[in-house]
């Protein structure tokens, strides 16, 4: 029993580090499609898929998870944030998406207010790619700020959520 929770534990731990392969390798490229990309999208192009992403921070302030969930592929695993620890050595985290959604879908007592600022919006074809600022309240008080870049694709007639990173910060933060 305990060698089958081991392996069990082992798998798991490698199928997060692939995960964050993955997820570095499709930030990379998308910071690479930016320099090369045909243009930014216009705001009329953009609509759809900032609807996307406003459904998700409108649902946070809800708590609302049947909602968080919906904007989200079924096949996304985890979210990844980036930010500096106290010893001043950059770090990332993984986040599972179940434990976001239920963190931020659930209710709860002051409301979770993500306020996005100076949206970014490149698409090429069935794929979108939304970079953010962002600051983060709880209730009236500022938690942190950063930048959210957000993948996003057309999945039949929808677009749902496929990645999402962010960066995190305390400091230089807009409300």
């Amino acid at each position: 029993m305990q060698r089958v929770l081991m392996q069990r534990m082992r798998m798991q731990r490698m199928l997060m580090q692939k995960i964050l392969r993955l997820s570095v390798a499709c930030s990379a490229l998308a910071l690479i499609g930016v320099k090369h990309a045909h243009a930014q999208a216009s705001e009329a192009e953009s609509v759809v898929q900032m609807a996307v992403v406003k459904e998700l921070f409108d649902a946070m302030r809800a708590g609302d998870s049947a909602r968080v969930r919906a904007v989200f592929h079924p096949q996304m695993v985890s979210l990844m944030s980036s930010d500096v620890g106290p010893d001043g050595a950059g770090r990332v985290r993984l986040t599972p998406v179940e434990a976001f959604i239920k963190t931020v879908g659930t209710p709860h007592a002051e409301v979770y207010d993500e306020r996005l600022f100076n949206p970014r919006v490149l698409i090429d074809g069935s794929l979108a790619s939304v970079w953010v600022d962002y600051s983060f309240l709880i209730g009236p008080r500022l938690s942190h700020c950063g930048v959210d870049v957000i993948h996003i694709a057309k999945v039949g007639e929808a677009w749902k959520i496929i990645a999402l990173s962010d960066t995190r910060r305390s400091t230089g933060c807009q409300r």
